[in-house]
C-alpha cells in the first residue's frame, strides 16, 4: 500500500548515472538524458499545477560518481536548495567494485540521509535492481544485494521512502536496459519513474507497470554471439580502460539542472513517451 500523498515543491535528485537519466535520450540535446527522476519530477509537477501550488526541481546527480561524491559534495549542494524532497541515490558505481567496504559505503549513506532528515525535507531512496537475470552482472549480485538490504536499514531508521526497484520483476528484460547492458532504457526508466510515483502515493489501482513485457523474439546463438561480442567491443571495452587509467565518466561534467528551476508538465514527458 503507496502512503498518503503530500505536496512537495523543492524537490533535489542527487546521484549518479542512474539518477541523471543514462541512458534515456533527450529528445532535444545530444548527450543529455531525461530518465525516471526527471519523469518524477513533472509528475510533482503536475500534482501541483492541479491545486495551484508552485514546483521546483534541480538535478545535480552525475555519472560515474561514487557514494562518498554524492554523501558529501552534492548533498552539501542539494541542502543548499533549501529542499523539501530530495531523492538520494547511489552506491551502485561502488559496487562494481571488487573490494568495495559495504560498511563503510552504508556509514556514509545513512549519514547523508541523517543531515538531510534534521533539515525536515523527506527522503526518497532506491534499491539496486536486481542484476542476477544479466549473466556478466551475477559477479556483483552479493555485493548488490548487501548494499539494497543496507538502503532498506537505512530508510527504516530515518523514516525515508524507498523505491524497491530489486522486486520490480519487468526490469529484468533486456529490453529495459540500453545498449551498454548497465543502464536503464527509456521503458526502465519509465517503470522506475512509476513506481516511484507509486512509493510516494502518486499513483492508484493497478500496478500495471510492475507486469513484465510479453516474450521478446529469441536470438539465435550465432546472433546472440554476435551481439555479446558487438557490446563487448563497443561498451566494455571503454569501460575497462576507464578503469585502468582511473578515469570517471563523470570528470569535468557538470549537473544538468545545477538550480530549482520550474519544470513545465509537458517538458520532461511524466511516464509516458
Amino acid at each position: 500500500m503507496s502512503p498518503q500523498p503530500r505536496r512537495w515543491q523543492r524537490y533535489v535528485a542527487i546521484g549518479d548515472s542512474f539518477t541523471e537519466g543514462m541512458v534515456d535520450p533527450s529528445p532535444t540535446m545530444d548527450d543529455e538524458y531525461v530518465g525516471w527522476a526527471d519523469r518524477l519530477a513533472a509528475v510533482l509537477a503536475a500534482e501541483n499545477a492541479s491545486a495551484a501550488t508552485p514546483f521546483g526541481y534541480a538535478n545535480l546527480a552525475i555519472r560515474g560518481k561514487l557514494l562518498a561524491d554524492v554523501a558529501d559534495q552534492q548533498t552539501d549542494a542539494a541542502l543548499e536548495l533549501q529542499p523539501d524532497l530530495v531523492s538520494i541515490v547511489a552506491g551502485g558505481n561502488d559496487c562494481l567494485r571488487p573490494h568495495a567496504d559495504l560498511d563503510a559505503l552504508a556509514d556514509q549513506l545513512e549519514s547523508a540521509v541523517a543531515r538531510i532528515r534534521a533539515t525536515g525535507a523527506d527522503v526518497l531512496m532506491a534499491t539496486s535492481c536486481d542484476p542476477t537475470w544479466a549473466p556478466f552482472l551475477k559477479v556483483v549480485g552479493r555485493r548488490v544485494a548487501i548494499h539494497s538490504l543496507n538502503v532498506w536499514g537505512i530508510a527504516q531508521r530515518h523514516g525515508a521512502f524507498v523505491v524497491d526497484t530489486w522486486t520490480l520483476r519487468s526490469l529484468r528484460d533486456v529490453r529495459m536496459w540500453g545498449p551498454d547492458r548497465l543502464h536503464l532504457s527509456t521503458l526502465g526508466h519509465q517503470r522506475v519513474a512509476e513506481q516511484a510515483a507509486w512509493t510516494l502515493g502518486l499513483r492508484e489501482g493497478d500496478r500495471d507497470w510492475v507486469v513484465p513485457l510479453p516474450p521478446a523474439p529469441a536470438l539465435s546463438r550465432m546472433e546472440s554471439a554476435q551481439a555479446h561480442a558487438a557490446w563487448a567491443r563497443t561498451h566494455l571495452a571503454p569501460w575497462i580502460e576507464r578503469r585502468l587509467k582511473h578515469e570517471s565518466s563523470g570528470d569535468n561534467r557538470a549537473a544538468k539542472r545545477p538550480e530549482l528551476q520550474a519544470i513545465s508538465v509537458d517538458e520532461r514527458t511524466p511516464i509516458d513517451n
